[in-house]
Parts: structure tokens; C-alpha cells; sequence
């Protein structure tokens, strides 16, 4: 199949040809003519599928018929953050240019003057954060009555922020008669509560099932202690293969303090995380994109959506607290039908986190093994706590039953020991074990509820 037998107009077919793509992806496939047939739709995908363009390009020759009225956006995309609603707007413009469409992109961190500006002009397609959109409508700047296109990209990661009060609060001045779009990488129940209230009828498409991660990454587990983070990094950058990566962090000063040490070494790192302007984020990922950097290190802020080409490697420098962000992180790599590598490290209190990771993705990771300094010696002070690792429990009955939190790893029976294969330079890996005991007050990331502290003293 090509894009030519999905009803697309020719001026857009000669857009996408060069921008050079020849053959849609399977959501774009069967996404595209649903679209064209103004259908509301609901989109499951994962990360990396070209689900960005499935929506863009019908748009375009939606909207080519028809005309803008001031203050009034014929159609409207809603994104979670700046970076994505940033990307979108690019692919209009690659996509659209032999169209006469006019757009404005309404985000936070930029000023609000040129983008009232643009829409007293009056636009075809308005790309908008929920945050900013509801301030400028607030200030009677904008309408929504002549909306006849909604788009809701990246349902799950708008849940995770917050914002489905706003979009609800949004849906609500649309005009009831619309067409509406739903993009999504799962299906949690407040999504499924919202297309219900929402869209009429939809066309449910699923090209993967939700939450899993992409074929094309070949994924590992770093055991390592905390203390051994940045040497054990070192070493894997050192990898003639890592091409260009993204280092995911869990904290805005973790990353600050990474990318000073990367380029104390010697890399030519950068960052990017939630306290710099908006900008500054812009330039610092125009830098990676245009090569100048081949390191990013960042916090979650740039996990979700960001299309970068050609990123090698994917390394978690901190394992992820949600089991989501660990498929949207390793997503950035390995996209586009390429083939990517991810690292993730982990440490002794870990394993719930990896434990619902793999529960969510439905497969076991493998680990790396074969260097003495990966684990904390038994009885070493944990780094988050001060506490000392339990010792040793005994291995118990099933050799692929996890030890409770803490213990250390029981070493397995010969002749139950899992084949292993070859890893990257020189190390073996081994299946994670499954299942885990329940996370008490050493695993817990983040503050830790009164009620379980007033649980624990009881």
C-alpha cells in the first residue's frame, strides 16, 4: 500500500514524497481514510508509529476547503507539552506547504502578544497546550464555536498531568456537531470515560497492544549500585555503537549534575528538563537534532512524543516511578521501523518499579552481569536511607520467585540455571526474575504517606 491509495490529494502526496515517505505505517493506514470519511476515531498506538501524521494529513485536506474567521480556529489539537504541541506544528508545515493554511501555535513560556496576533487573523488550525488555551479563551481572546475538528493527542500523558478537568472543560464551548479524534497510548478508564462522554460512534483502531514496548529496541538491565551510576555509564558510552542517546533522569538537579560530569568527560552532552525557559529547551533540542550534541539528558519532560531521528541508544539513568513513562522513554529510540538499544540501571531498591514495568509490557527484561562492582556488597549501606541490605535470605522453592525487597539475590540451583545469551561487550545476560513482594517503606520513591507511617508505628 502507498500513500496515493489512501484518498490523499496530490498536492499532498508530492509533500510527503518529499519529505521521503513512500509507504504508511499501519496506523496511518488505517487511520487516514477514517479520518477523510469524518469519522470520530480513537487511535491506540504505541510511541514511534507515526501517529502524528495519521491525524496531520487528512486535516490538511479537510481544511483546504473553507475559511478562517478571526478569533474563530476551524480546527483545534491539543497536546500535553510545549515540545510536542512544537512538534506537531512542524509537520504542518512540511506537510502543508503547498497548502494555503494558516496556523498558530499557542504554548506557554513564549510571548502571548504575536500569538493573539495570529489569532485576530484567523486560523485554520490552532495547536495548543490545555493551560494556555484556557487562558486566552478566559481572556475572551479566542472562540470555539467554529471548531468542526477536535484532536486530543496523547489522552494518557494528559491524564498523568492533570489536565482532563480542562479538556472536559474545552469539549464542553465546542460545537456539538464536530468531528473528534482520539490518540492514545492505553486505555486507563478516565480515557475510556472521556471518549465515551465525548466522541460519537468512534472507529476504534489498535495497532499494538497497549503498553507494549517497540520489537525493534533491544532492551537491558544494568544491575548497579548508586554509587556506581556514573562509572558504569562511562563505560557503556564508550561503545563505539552509541551513535547518539537519550539519558533519562528522574530529578531536575540529577540531570544538571549529569550533564556537568558528561562534559567533564569530555562528551558533547546537553540537557533539557522542566526549570529551563522554554527557549532554551528549543535550542538545546535543535542542537541534538542538528548534531552538535549527541548526548541529551533529560527528565521526563522530553519522554513523550518528541520524534528525533536516528537516536542509538536510550539509557534510564534513574529507573522510571511509573511503569508508562518506561515505554515512553525507550520509545525515542528504535523509530521508524530502525532498530534502537536501551539500558536501563538499577539498583537494590528497584525491583518493584522493574516488577510492574515488566506486569505492564508483559515480557522479562534481561540483565547485563559480569562486573563485581554492579551490586552493593552484602551489608552496605543503602545511599537513599542509610540503612544496611538485609542478609542473605535463604533461596527459596521456585527458582523464578523473586526475593522480598532488599535481599540479597539467591544464587540459583545448577541445574535449574536459565540459558543465557551474550550481551554487549562481553556481558551475559540472564531473565529477570518474576513476581516481587509487596514494597515497604525502603522501596518507596517520592513522600511517604502519614497513613502508612502512622500504619507502620502501630
Amino acid at each position: 500500500m502507498t500513500f496515493a491509495d489512501l484518498g490523499l490529494s496530490e498536492e499532498l502526496l508530492r509533500a510527503v514524497t518529499e519529505a521521503g515517505y513512500n509507504e504508511p505505517t499501519p496506523i496511518q493506514a488505517s487511520a487516514i481514510p477514517s479520518v477523510l470519511m469524518m469519522r470520530d476515531m480513537i487511535g491506540i498506538a504505541q510511541t514511534g508509529t507515526g501517529k502524528t501524521a495519521s491525524f496531520v494529513l487528512p486535516m490538511i485536506d479537510i481544511l483546504a476547503h473553507g475559511r478562517s474567521r478571526a478569533r474563530m480556529p476551524r480546527s483545534l489539537i491539543l497536546e500535553p507539552t510545549r515540545e510536542l504541541a512544537a512538534q506537531v506544528a512542524e509537520n504542518f508545515e512540511k506537510y502543508g506547504k503547498y497548502h494555503k493554511l494558516s496556523m498558530a501555535l499557542l504554548i506557554g513560556g513564549v510571548q502571548m502578544g504575536d500569538q493573539v496576533k495570529a489569532l485576530e487573523k484567523g486560523v485554520d488550525v490552532l495547536i495548543a497546550t490545555p493551560g494556555r488555551l484556557m487562558d486566552l479563551f478566559e481572556r475572551g481572546k479566542i472562540l470555539l464555536t467554529g471548531c468542526e475538528l477536535l484532536v486530543i493527542d496523547e489522552a494518557d500523558r494528559m491524564l498523568d498531568m492533570g489536565f482532563i478537568p480542562d479538556i472536559e472543560q474545552i469539549c464542553s464551548k465546542l460545537p456539538a456537531q464536530r468531528q473528534t479524534l482520539l490518540f492514545s497510548a492505553t486505555m486507563p478508564p478516565p480515557i475510556k470515560k472521556l471518549a465515551d462522554k465525548f466522541l460519537s460512534n468512534p472507529k476504534t483502531i489498535e495497532v499494538a497492544r497497549p503498553a507494549t514496548t517497540n520489537t525493534n529496541i533491544t532492551q537491558w538491565l544494568v544491575p548497579v549500585s548508586g554509587a556506581k551510576k556514573r562509572d558504569r555509564l562511562g563505560d557503556l558510552l564508550e561503545d563505539p555503537q552509541v551513535k547518539t542517546a537519550i539519558i533519562f533522569c528522574n530529578r531536575k538537579t540529577t540531570v544538571r549534575d549529569l550533564n556537568r560530569a558528561l562534559k567533564r568527560d569530555g562528551h558533547r552532552s546537553g540537557e533539557i528538563h522542566g526549570d529551563m525557559e522554554q527557549p532554551q529547551r528549543i535550542a538545546e533540542l535543535d542542537r541534538f537534532k542538528a548534531g552538535e550534541i549527541n548526548i541529551l539528558v533529560a527528565s521526563d519532560v522530553a519522554a513523550r512524543g518528541l520524534d528525533i531521528k536516528g537516536v542509538s541508544h536510550v539509557f534510564n539513568f534513574d529507573a522510571p516511578w511509573h511503569p508508562d513513562d518506561y515505554v515512553h522513554r525507550i520509545g525515542r529510540t528504535g523509530r521508524a521501523g530502525a532498530t534502537g538499544v536501551a539500558y536501563t540501571f538499577v539498583t537494590a531498591e528497584d525491583a518493584e518499579n522493574i516488577a510492574n514495568i515488566e506486569k505492564l509490557t508483559g515480557q522479562a527484561i534481561p540483565r547485563l552481569e559480569g562486573a563485581a562492582d554492579l551490586v552493593p556488597a552484602e551489608g552496605a549501606p543503602s545511599r537513599s536511607r542509610g540503612r544496611k541490605r538485609p542478609a542473605k535470605a535463604e533461596a527459596p522453592a521456585k527458582a523464578d520467585s523473586r526475593p522480598k525487597r532488599g535481599d540479597a539475590r539467591p544464587a540459583p540451583e545448577p541445574a535449574r540455571e536459565p540459558a543465557r545469551e551474550r550481551g554487549p561487550r562481553g556481558f551475559t545476560a540472564e531473565p529477570l526474575i518474576e513476581d516481587a513482594s509487596p514494597v515497604g517503606e525502603d522501596g518507596w520513591h517520592g513522600p511517604f504517606p502519614e497513613f502508612l507511617r502512622a500504619s507502620l508505628a502501630a
